[in-house]
Order: structure tokens, then C-alpha cells, then sequence
């Protein structure tokens, strides 16, 4: 038995999964571990011992504290982050927040998540502006290529340009600083998607410079499912708005946004004990270490199904995406089929569909050992058969 495989076997159990499935897919939706859903559950009790008392005099010090910490492990200051429900919310707040003319445009890619173009959509055309869509380029991307690919996309008109830190569909991590400073230099407002990044790869939001930066907790940080943040520079907070006005309204940013009605805010006050249950098991190395496992079982499973991996390692991070091989439909119908299939195989891999070609996308994480992708290897085998 190796090290990791052993440091493995010691923490499966701080998580409540049923490992008689696999469990391949933490991108997705993540795996809250046990003691963060306890945390979670103590403040649950304490706001219902007493919901009035909780609500007027403990929940608005108790938000800024977690957001605080959650600041702090961002490399950002505290005054300029609030909550949200998940990334998706935290861009439909800052689009349904901007004051666009008709004819302006904003900036997309040809991997954005699908909910995120939606919303792109929706928000431009009820002002009369379009999307513009940067063409990723696939297989085998670059750096230079995607900034490239973006520089093109840019023109007069451009008012806002959403870049993603790690796309949902290619697992790709985007050269996020330099398409940050390529929005900079144009005078356009860069919006940083970035789901999949908080405890998946290092942040320093300050560093970075984005304008706007949102970001799941309940992924790879591994808080309980339900909060994510919204970051967004001094200059930039006042025509911001949550997507629920209530009594926070006018009174600054982080008053609309830490108070949008009654609600669960849990998940949120669970954050510092995500982040410290995260540093525990090894913060950066944890991250260095899921890296390294996904890149490895990646490359055993492109030899198993005889496929290839679109790009090269310095691309991906603790997610890789891998040629699948079911041929030559990549229809939705067939991708979803697949996926169905698979979930009733008992393995948990998604099938996404990019540029006309099925993949598979794996996820490590600190529960995870190769045999898990020895296994996903067959399964997926056998549904190329059966389907």
C-alpha cells in the first residue's frame, strides 16, 4: 500500500459517502465532510433556540465573522465580499445589476457553463445588447491561444467580458490574471466565474485584480451546499445589487447583500470550519495532491479506452477531462443517456459534450485512491457497449 493510499484509507471516513458507488464527480456539486454538516446543524439549533433573538442581534456579526475568515483565505479584505447562494447567483446579481445601452456587447467564450450564458443572455437582451462569443481553442489549448482567442472578441461596443477561472464542460483553468489584464487595458469589466476555483487552486483575489469575482464554497472548499461569494472591488459596489432587494437596500453593499430576508444562512456560518477542515488536510498540498491524482488516472484511463486527453496537464487542475469512447454521437439525447447509465452503474462521472466530441470529466479528491478510476474505466466500458 502506498502513502497516499493509506493517508486515504485514514480520512474516507470524515465523509458520509457510500463508497460502494464511486465517487469521481466532487466538480459537480462536491461532498460536504461530516464535522462541517455538524458545525452547520450547531448553528441551525442555535438560531431556532431562539429565532428572534438569533435574527436581530446574532446573525448580522456571525455573516461578516465567517466572511471574514472566508476573506482572509481569498487574499481579500472583508468589507469587499458577501454571500450568495452559489456562482450562478452571484452573476445573475452582477448582470441583472448592470446598466448596459442597446448595442453594447458582452464578451462570453465557447466554454462557459450553460446556466451562466443563459443568464448572459437573458440580461442583454432585455436592454438590447448581444453576446459576443470568444472561440476557445480545442483540442489541445494554450494559454496564449485562449487570451488570444478573447483579444479577438473585444471591440468598441464590448462593455463586460465573463471569464471563467476553471470551465465546467473542459475542466480547462483559464491564464485568469492575463485576461484580467487584457480586460484592463480595454477599459471593460472583467467578471471572474469562478465556481470551481476556491480550494481547488490557490486565490489571491487582490492579486488578481477582476473587477467582479464570484465563488462556490460548497465545492472544493467543501462547505455545506448553498453559499458562495460575491467579491467586487470598492469602485464597483455601489451599483450592485443582490437579485432580492430588502431592507438593506441603499445602505452599501455589504448591507443589501447580508440581508435579503429570512433565511438559512448556515451554510454560510459553516465556512470557517470548511476552510479549517481544508488547511487540516493540507490546503495547497491537498490541492498539489488532488492535481497530481487526476492527471494520473486521466492518462490510465485515455490508455484504457484508447482516446486522448484534449491538453496538456498544466491545463487542468484537480479536474481532467478525457476522450470517452462511445463513438461518434455526441447528441444530447446520447449524453445524457450516458450519464444516466453510468449513475446506474454506480459510478458518478459526468459526460459532457465539447466541440462536437463526448468526454468524460473526472474529479479527485482527498478520498479518492486510483483503484476508483481502475473501476470507472470498466464501467464505462461496459455502458459504451450497452448503449
Amino acid at each position: 500500500m502506498t502513502t497516499r493510499d493509506a493517508r486515504v484509507n485514514d480520512v474516507r471516513g470524515l465523509w458520509g459517502l457510500d463508497y460502494s458507488r464511486l465517487h469521481v464527480n466532487h466538480g459537480s456539486y462536491g461532498a460536504a465532510p461530516i464535522e462541517v454538516l455538524a458545525e452547520q446543524s450547531r448553528w441551525r439549533q442555535r438560531m431556532e433556540a431562539g429565532t428572534t433573538y438569533f435574527m436581530a442581534d446574532e446573525v448580522h456579526p456571525a455573516i461578516r465573522a465567517a466572511a471574514a475568515a472566508l476573506a482572509g483565505y481569498v487574499g481579500a479584505a472583508a468589507d469587499d465580499l458577501v454571500f450568495v447562494d452559489n456562482a450562478t447567483g452571484g452573476i445573475n446579481a452582477v448582470l441583472g445589476s448592470l446598466a448596459l445601452q442597446p448595442g453594447d456587447e458582452i464578451v462570453v467564450h465557447s466554454h462557459i457553463y450553460g446556466a451562466v450564458l443563459k443568464t448572459a443572455r437573458h440580461f442583454a437582451a432585455r436592454q438590447g445588447a448581444s453576446i459576443v462569443t470568444a472561440e476557445v481553442p480545442f483540442p489541445q489549448p494554450t494559454a496564449d491561444g485562449i487570451v488570444d482567442a478573447f483579444r479577438a472578441a473585444l471591440s468598441a461596443r464590448t462593455r463586460a467580458v465573463i471569464i471563467d477561472h476553471i470551465t465546467s464542460p473542459s475542466a480547462l483553468v483559464f491564464p485568469v490574471g492575463e485576461l484580467v489584464a487584457l480586460c484592463r487595458e480595454a477599459g471593460v469589466l472583467s467578471i471572474v466565474d469562478g465556481a470551481h476555483a476556491p480550494g481547488q487552486v490557490p486565490l489571491d483575489l487582490e492579486a488578481l485584480g477582476a473587477d467582479i469575482y464570484t465563488g462556490n464554497c460548497h465545492k472544493w472548499l467543501m462547505a455545506p451546499k448553498g453559499v458562495a461569494f460575491l467579491h467586487a472591488r470598492p469602485e464597483h459596489q455601489a451599483w450592485l445589487h443582490p437579485t432580492i432587494i430588502s431592507h438593506g437596500y441603499e445602505q452599501g453593499f455589504v448591507a443589501e447583500f447580508d440581508w435579503t430576508g429570512t433565511r438559512d444562512v448556515s451554510a454560510a456560518l459553516s465556512v470557517p470550519a470548511a476552510i479549517a477542515f481544508h488547511n487540516r488536510l493540507g490546503g495547497p498540498l491537498l490541492m498539489g495532491a488532488n492535481r497530481q491524482l487526476a492527471w494520473q488516472a486521466a492518462e490510465m484511463l485515455a490508455e484504457r479506452w484508447g482516446t486522448t486527453i484534449p491538453a496538456s496537464a498544466d491545463m487542468f487542475a484537480a479536474m481532467v477531462l478525457i476522450g470517452a469512447p462511445f463513438g461518434t454521437d455526441a447528441s444530447e439525447a446520447r449524453m445524457l443517456a450516458l450519464r444516466t447509465r453510468l449513475r446506474q452503474l454506480g459510478a458518478d462521472a459526468p459526460v459532457t459534450e465539447v466541440d462536437g466530441q463526448l468526454f468524460v470529466r473526472i474529479s479527485a479528491q482527498a478520498y479518492n485512491r486510483i483503484e476508483d478510476y481502475e473501476q470507472l474505466a470498466d464501467i464505462v466500458l461496459q455502458a459504451a457497449r450497452e448503449t
